[in-house]
């Protein structure tokens, strides 16, 4: 009877065998996880395979990468050439240099059209022609897989034939089993002794058979491999430097090249603008006025951003200036015997000259020193009105530096919440009042921050307060 014909070359017998070879693989993997077959390692053809894979991953990659470029430098041709034939379009016939503006648009789609195809002969064909091969050797590798777990299976077999025999001592006569066996003569019972051992030997014979040719399959594959992973691995630096460099050297020259139409295309237009006699000129007196304005000094005044400034990093090595105290208004300097002397002025009348009729009078002297004793009154009833003020506010001055913290300097206001990251920072809240004091050393002071207390603070526990640097600009001083 023929076998099934199944189509291109199959047959239901060679189904049948391939269905067999795969349950014979999978039952002989299935061991060798469970550590009741040994399995065939070799660590050299391992590590070549994860070369081989990282390999055709970074090939894989830059192909893909090679063909967005190319992608991209189709794009940036149509737009280029759709600028360029704009302005060809635009470049009125009597204008000059019209010829060498067409010649200088067709000469940049020529350009870039042989860029695009130089990359394409040179780059990508050459990356295609690379990566042909990483498919056919991949295959290899999964068959040699294959073949290997096929020489495992049959090495044990024949192992396990061996180990039968050696165990019994020799081929040992099983008894008749069958009612044809039980019922042979006792004179045909050395027939079926011979039969038994032919079937042994042919056992052993065929484990044996099958242990060479899956060796030998195996080996021709793993031999090939050996020699073609480790080569395929070096090659991969002679292909990246040579693909590279052909491309750096193509875009290298479409730059230079398209460097010198875009200079020629210059000149024309800066021709053209020369020689336009429409072209209005422009007031110096306005770019004059405008420099002047760009030139000026920029002002003092500095806006405050809506939110907090950014605070200061990397510490100064130099001592920033110290701020100048604040000034006290001239009430508060005013002192005690200032206030006498200014009383003593006022209590002094000037003298008036009094001329017999005889002599002629001077009678501007005479009206200012009579307006200086009108005013006296005046000004001694508001200076005695004055007088307290001046004497309370200084006193209150004194009294409030004297509550101040030893070498007090200035009062802050904090605009902004900060909160502090270290152990010696001050954690302000907007709207406190800060007392600003000298630092210990002039080498502790960093650029940009102050050292105080907060003013509540040091009402409340005095010596005890919280001292600690904080950021000058947070702050607005008072």
């Amino acid at each position: 009877m023929a076998e099934l014909n199944l189509g291109k070359g199959l047959t239901a017998g060679k189904v049948a065998s391939n269905v067999q070879k795969k349950l014979t693989r999978a039952q002989e993997k299935v061991l060798q996880k469970l550590g009741k077959a040994d399995e065939t390692k070799d660590v050299a053809f391992e590590e070549g395979v994860i070369n081989f894979t990282k390999q055709y991953a970074e090939g894989s990659k830059l192909q893909r990468d090679l063909r967005a470029y190319l992608e991209a430098v189709k794009a940036m041709h149509e737009s280029s050439k759709n600028v360029q034939a704009c302005l060809a379009d635009m470049y009125e016939p009597e204008w000059h240099g019209k010829n060498e503006v067409d010649s200088v648009v067709e000469d940049c789609d020529v350009l870039w059209t042989d860029y695009h195809q130089k990359l394409v002969d040179h780059a990508l064909i050459s990356m295609d022609t690379y990566l042909g091969q990483f498919p056919d050797i991949k295959a290899r590798i999964a068959k040699r897989d294959r073949k290997l777990v096929d020489y495992d299976s049959a090495r044990h077999n024949y192992s396990a034939t061996h180990k039968t025999k050696k165990k019994d001592g020799g081929i040992k006569i099983t008894k008749p089993s069958s009612l044809l066996e039980r019922a042979t003569p006792g004179w045909a019972q050395g027939i079926l002794s011979a039969h038994n051992v032919a079937q042994s030997s042919l056992s052993r014979s065929q484990a044996e058979e099958e242990l060479e040719r899956a060796q030998k399959v195996f080996e021709e594959i793993n031999i090939d491999l050996q020699e073609e992973l480790p080569s395929l691995w070096n090659s991969r630096v002679g292909f990246y430097v040579s693909t590279f460099q052909s491309l750096a050297g193509f875009e290298e020259k479409f730059h230079k090249e398209m460097s010198r139409l875009d200079q020629d295309l210059y000149d024309v237009l800066d021709t053209l603008e020369q020689t336009d006699t429409t072209r209005k000129t422009v007031n110096p007196s306005a770019s004059t006025s405008g420099a002047n304005r760009s030139g000026k000094e920029p002002s003092n005044h500095t806006l405050r951003p809506g939110g907090p400034p950014p605070i200061p990093k990397s510490p100064s090595k130099l001592k920033p200036a110290m701020p100048p105290p604040p000034k006290v208004t001239p009430s508060k300097e005013m002192k005690t015997e200032n206030i006498i002397n200014l009383f003593d002025a006022a209590a002094a009348t000037p003298d008036i000259s009094v001329t017999s009729p005889t002599e002629p009078a001077n009678w501007d002297s005479w009206d200012e020193s009579a307006a200086a004793a009108a005013a006296t009154p005046e000004e001694e009833e508001a200076v005695a009105e004055e007088t307290p003020a001046v004497v309370a506010e200084s006193t209150e001055a004194a009294s409030e530096l004297a509550e101040m913290p030893p070498g007090f300097l200035f009062k802050v206001q904090v605009m902004h919440d900060y909160a502090a990251n270290d152990t010696d920072e001050l954690e302000m809240k907007a709207g406190d009042v800060v007392l600003v004091i000298p630092f210990d050393g002039p080498d502790e002071q960093d650029d940009g921050w102050l050292l105080g207390m907060k003013q509540d603070d040091w009402q409340q526990n005095k010596e005890n307060a919280t001292k600690g640097v904080f950021p000058e600009n947070f702050t607005q001083r008072l």
